[in-house]
């Protein structure tokens, strides 16, 4: 069941996958009808899910689920998987690796990897007030309070020393 990603419950656990590069416009919108059919069909033991997407920065897909309507199971989160993976590979664009980094630069978001955004901490190119994205939120309440914060609020933090 596909609700808009603002009327889901703070509690709605999210996955978030950050692309190597931009989106165009006209890749979003091609994502975001695919995104508008997978979520309609997505189903745990066959009961419908309560779920919802958006996407941010032309760079990030962050899929919701409220699980206090119906729990995410193995086969429902492989599911998932599997549309990121297919998507990866329509758009050529790697969304599933978790060993980058994405910060801002100003309104731009750059890209790069754990070591390069490493050696950028030991060269003072990033800071501690550096905006990064934090992946690793869990649900909606952290992902609008904790998923774009400065490097010294985040697991970054441990690079900026």
């Amino acid at each position: 069941m596909l609700v808009d990603f603002n009327d889901l419950s703070e509690t709605s656990r999210v996955w978030i996958y950050q692309a190597n590069r931009s989106f165009t416009q006209e890749e979003i919108d091609k994502i975001k009808e695919q995104l508008n059919v997978f979520i309609v069909q997505w189903t745990a033991h066959g009961a419908d899910l309560k779920a919802g997407y958006e996407i941010k920065y032309k760079r990030f897909i962050t899929i919701a689920l409220d699980q206090n309507v119906n729990q995410a199971t193995g086969c429902s989160i492989d599911a998932s998987v599997h549309f990121i993976q297919k998507l990866e590979k329509e758009y050529s664009v790697d969304l599933m690796d978790k060993m980058n980094v994405s910060y801002k630069q100003g309104e731009f978001v750059a890209y790069k990897s754990l070591t390069d955004f490493r050696k950028m901490a030991k060269n003072r190119a990033v800071s501690p007030n550096t905006i990064v994205f934090n992946n690793l939120v869990t649900n909606i309440a952290e992902y609008r309070t904790d998923w774009e914060v400065p490097a010294k609020d985040s697991w970054h933090n441990r690079f900026l020393n």
